[in-house]
């Protein structure tokens, strides 16, 4: 099993968009990377996510590109604050998911996994961002495979 976890693409400021939703520079940033997925052959079986209007709409640039068999789902407990203890124990090791999603949600759940500690960060995230976690057969242990990042700053 892959996890792989993307934060969200640039929102716009809340007195312009009460919801957030994508900026144009999250869309096209948000676009590259789905691009960049594809061509490095990324394999997911379904995308999830938050349910706020930035993630589902980072989500759907997604599965437009990478077309994953069993499409996209809101999924409840990816808030931002929400319990990433929670959320590791209904990770299925059978197939490959995406996980669209906010910040601190996204960085406390690779330390979690990785470190086993969400209080430890070893990764900082950027919008738009896949950072490619996998699992060990024998020990199920966690590492990052891989990190994309639109910019690097």
């Amino acid at each position: 099993m892959a996890l792989f976890l993307v934060q969200h693409g640039k929102s716009l400021p809340k007195e312009k968009d009460p919801d957030q939703g994508l900026s144009r520079e999250g869309m096209a940033e948000t676009q590259a990377m789905a691009a960049l997925a594809a061509e490095n052959n990324v394999q997911i079986m379904r995308i999830i996510h938050s349910g706020k209007k930035r993630a589902l709409q980072t989500a759907e640039i997604f599965v437009k590109t990478l077309e994953p068999e069993a499409g996209i789902i809101k999924w409840a407990g990816l808030a931002p604050l929400d319990d990433v203890t929670l959320f590791s124990s209904t990770l299925n090791s059978e197939e490959n998911i995406m996980v669209v999603g906010h910040l601190p949600f996204m960085e406390k759940l690779v330390s979690y996994l990785v470190v086993g500690s969400p209080e430890k960060p070893i990764i900082k995230f950027q919008n738009s961002s896949i950072i490619c976690l996998d699992r060990e057969d024998e020990s199920g242990t966690w590492f990052i495979r891989w990190a994309l990042f639109p910019r690097f700053d």
